[in-house]
């Protein structure tokens, strides 16, 4: 019998993962991360520890709780701050799964003489034929969850199980009431786990070790000034509303000037590019191609977009360039492009530059 470190948050999807892996004869152990405890004494939405205690004790498996406060900090909160007040915007998630998820269940794995760690992830892992692990995109692509996976490691990848991949949501629910398992209505949650209410700008002003960025100017591409910004850190590429600008055509957020501390807006036309260069790549489906070399894949640039034809390949400095065969829209600075090949395998991910 095998042994498994289910991931529990909490939610219906991990307390399913739980039993699937019970039910198919795995020994499975429930453990939770604490990842952050707000001043109020709020625990993190991705480690309700009252609610995975509660699970694990109707499927009967053993429980533990893990503090992981620490690198929840320096890997996640501390740089999300840091990003935004230097005009980027972060995916705090893709670096949680890698650097603190996956990291601390594989080093209790490794202390319980676990073979494998396991979560409620809708994806699918699966070994290549080039012997390469990767993850597939869900069956039902709705709930695809494979773009925040992109920064896994090859061994975090080889001792991974992902049993909900071909599952729909509503089957998860309906696996669950029949365990009678009592998180089964448990609602989803579509926030960050550790900022309150969703106030992004809220939680940045509490939490910045360093003097904010001050007022500045809205500019156009010409460098003409439209008007005045509160600060950079509340502007994020594609924006929109809240600008409190009137210029008698829409206005967005082209880009942001942390060096200067300027805001450039453009019209909805000029979001658009065919190229986009990212750094900090994460070679997942295949291994680093050579210089020059020329890969086709369709590729995403935030969570909700859908996968777009594109050729990819390294420059000389290492970074990646991805030429679409069609403009995309608003790629921002500190968000992740994810190559997928065309049977939705991730062959690589990296930051957007």
């Amino acid at each position: 019998m095998q042994k498994v470190i289910v991931g529990l948050s909490g939610g219906v999807d991990s307390a399913v993962t739980a039993y699937l892996l019970k039910l198919a004869g795995y020994e499975v152990i429930g453990m939770t991360l604490r990842t952050y405890v707000a001043s109020d004494g709020t625990e993190s939405r991705c480690c309700e520890i009252d609610d995975a205690r509660q699970t694990a004790a109707a499927l009967g498996i053993p429980y533990y709780v893990q503090n992981v406060q620490t690198e929840f900090a320096k890997y996640i909160t501390g740089p999300f701050v840091e990003e935004y007040l230097s005009g980027r915007t972060p995916s705090p998630c893709i670096v949680c799964n890698r650097y603190v998820k996956w990291a601390k269940m594989l080093e209790a794995a490794d202390n319980m003489n676990a073979d494998h760690i396991a979560t409620g992830h809708y994806a699918t892992v699966v070994q290549l034929p080039n012997g390469r692990y990767s993850v597939r995109q869900a069956e039902h692509i709705a709930k695809d969850q494979t773009y925040m996976l992109c920064r896994l490691s090859q061994e975090q990848l080889s001792r991974t199980l992902m049993p909900l991949g071909k599952l729909t949501k509503a089957e998860v629910r309906e696996i669950a009431r029949k365990a009678g398992l009592p998180v089964a209505e448990k609602p989803d949650s579509q926030e960050l786990c550790f900022v309150p209410d969703d106030d992004y700008i809220g939680y940045i002003e509490e939490h910045a070790e360093r003097e904010l960025p001050p007022e500045g100017d809205f500019v156009d591409e010409a460098g003409n000034i439209l008007g005045r910004h509160k600060g950079i850190y509340r502007c994020t590429v594609g924006q929109r509303k809240g600008l409190g600008l009137s210029l008698g055509y829409p206005a967005y957020v082209k880009s942001l000037d942390a060096a200067n501390d300027r805001v450039i807006i453009g019209t909805e036309q000029s979001l658009y590019s065919d190229t986009v260069i990212c750094g900090d790549v994460n070679f997942m489906g295949i291994s680093e191609p050579s210089p020059g070399e020329c890969i086709r894949g369709f590729a995403k640039i935030r969570y909700a977009h859908r996968p777009q034809p594109c050729e990819a390949g390294l420059l000389p400095d290492g970074r990646l360039k991805l030429l679409f065969d069609e403009p995309v829209r608003a790629a921002a600075p500190g968000q992740a492009a994810v190559l997928y090949d065309s049977e939705g395998c991730i062959l690589c991910g990296a930051t957007i530059e």
